[in-house]
């Protein structure tokens, strides 16, 4: 494909996406997309791409920093609760509630029992929000341990780049099994029937991205828009499934 055709194809898929948006706002709908991945593995970008054409005023990103000690003393899904989204808005979580899952795990930033406690809590929670009308799509990006490292040092060495450089990058090469370990387990407590988990391999980016907008749309538009894109490529973006974690589609 030339640089000039996969240009082409994504303006489609955007397209495609911008129509949704404009039926979801006339519903209006409530959609929250969750973005959660190993470090490096393209979230940034992938969200760049969805956004890019949709509406300022009815789609929103959070990144929450850490949290406060107040907000540590408080209930832990209830910072991210008053960022929800209200009818005909779209929430785009880079990094979400599974924290938890992840980083606070693999870092020591949370308990055992928090963790568990989490674990054991959140189908429940995911749950009640479908049942009040949110539209959730969670997605894991996944990347090759050589590929993280080589975007890593990217991060470290280009000063354009230089703002997406976290003091916890190098655990994610030394700490890599221990975020396998997390990974594995999270997926397979939290994907649900309901709130199943999207996993994308992201090393390729450009394919990555093409994948992710035609699963929104194939998963939140009606047929007539859906029909605009062709399915995502079953070879970079499948649901999870625990078949998953031992035939090579996730990286370990």
């Amino acid at each position: 494909m030339s640089k000039d055709d996969d240009l082409d194809e994504l303006e489609q898929r955007q397209l495609a996406l911008v129509h949704w948006q404009q039926h979801a706002m006339a519903e209006p709908e409530k959609v929250l997309v969750i973005f959660e991945g190993r470090d490096a593995a393209g979230k940034d970008g992938a969200i760049r791409a969805v956004t890019e054409h949709l509406s300022v005023r009815n789609t929103r990103v959070v990144a929450l920093a850490k949290p406060s000690d107040q907000e540590r003393s408080q209930w832990y899904f209830q910072r991210y609760v008053a960022r929800l989204p209200a009818g005909g808005e779209t929430v785009i979580f880079n990094r979400s509630w599974y924290n938890r899952a992840g980083v606070e795990r693999v870092m020591g930033f949370s308990t055992a029992e928090e963790q568990e406690v989490f674990l054991r809590e959140v189908p429940g929670f995911e749950a009640m929000l479908l049942e009040s009308g949110l539209k959730i799509v969670k997605f894991w990006l996944d990347v090759s341990k050589s590929e993280q490292a080589k975007r890593l040092e990217q991060r470290r060495t280009d000063p354009l780049k230089v703002m997406k450089s976290s003091p916890l990058d190098a655990a994610a090469q030394e700490k890599w099994d221990a975020y396998t370990d997390a990974r594995d387990e999270m997926l397979r407590r939290t994907s649900t029937p309901a709130a199943p988990w999207i996993c994308v391999r992201g090393d390729h980016k450009k394919a990555a991205r093409l994948a992710i907008i035609s699963h929104l749309v194939h998963a939140l538009a009606p047929p007539a828009i859906a029909r605009e894109v062709a399915p995502p490529d079953p070879d970079v973006l499948f649901q999870f499934e625990l078949a998953a974690l031992t035939d090579g589609r996730l990286e370990h």
